[in-house]
């Protein structure tokens, strides 16, 4: 019976669907229909109006729902790609605290402190340079009160910038890496090849006309490409392994065509040094 009754308001509102569209196109009719009287062409307009809006109304029903639907699913999705994010994000999270477990308990087997690549960092500005020293001196606002030492490499952003060669009790002298300082105690460094091959060298100068530093005394003839990282090695005395001096930016030969000099791009931006970190290597054994 409930199912008859259902539908029977479904037939109901068929018929007055066609009614309404039969009386709107008959009062079309009507009001198109110059002959026809003032108040009668009214009335058609008003059936018109009537008519449209009991036309429209399911529809805008139906579009808004379609709507609706739409910003459901777009919100479902977004969701979606927002969780699996999230799933990610746990998973490194995860992945760093074992990797950090995992290299305490190494240093503890093999009786270390520290590695070649632990270090602290002591934040400093730049309180000092002058014109006519641009690429060679640069003087920062901490010394030995602060924990600051000689030798100590000193980092500009996320790249290598120079090295503490003067301190006292409140600043310290840092020659940079652009200097041209002969005699400058320069930094040791290595690229790994796409191969996995550990090449070593030294960062022997700078090109002011190229804005890159020099890496010689080149230790193999594995092939170094362009864009390859190129780090310190550790190999120094104060200086960690692993900090970033730069990209290697093209490779050339000498003048006598045996040993490859490879130009590096700096990662430090040498021109603009406000702020700079000072390292301090942290190696020791038991």
């Amino acid at each position: 019976m409930q199912k008859f009754f259902s539908n029977k308001k479904l037939i109901v509102l068929m018929i007055a669907l066609l009614l309404s569209v039969g009386l709107m196109f008959t009062s079309m009719a009507v009001r198109n229909n110059r002959s026809a009287p003032p108040l009668v062409q009214q009335i058609g307009n008003d059936i018109v109006g009537i008519g449209g809006r009991i036309v429209s109304g399911p529809a805008n029903f139906v579009k808004g729902g379609l709507d609706d639907v739409n910003d459901l699913l777009n919100a479902y999705q977004e969701n979606k790609q927002l969780k699996t994010k999230l799933t990610s994000l746990a998973q490194t999270k995860v992945r760093n605290q074992t990797l950090s477990r995992e290299n305490q308990a190494l240093k503890k087997q093999l009786k270390l402190n520290a590695t070649l690549t632990d270090y602290d960092q002591i934040s400093a500005t730049v309180m000092m340079r002058s014109p006519s020293d641009w690429q060679n001196i640069i003087i920062i606002n901490k010394g030995s009160g602060a924990g600051v030492t000689k030798g100590m490499p000193v980092m500009a952003g996320a790249g290598l910038a120079g090295r503490v060669v003067e301190v006292a009790k409140t600043n310290a002298k840092v020659e940079m890496l652009s200097t041209d300082n002969k005699s400058a105690d320069r930094f040791a460094a290595q690229i790994t090849t796409g191969s996995g091959q550990v090449v070593n060298g030294v960062i022997t100068g700078y090109s002011v006309k190229k804005n890159q530093l020099i890496l010689g005394q080149i230790n193999t003839e594995e092939n170094v490409k362009k864009g390859q990282k190129v780090i310190t090695s550790g190999l120094g005395a104060s200086t960690p392994k692993g900090l970033l001096i730069g990209t290697v930016a093209s490779v050339k030969k000498d003048d006598f065509g045996l040993a490859n000099t490879v130009y590096v791009k700096p990662a430090a931006n040498f021109n603009d040094l406000s702020v700079v970190t000072v390292i301090n290597r942290t190696i020791s054994g038991e």
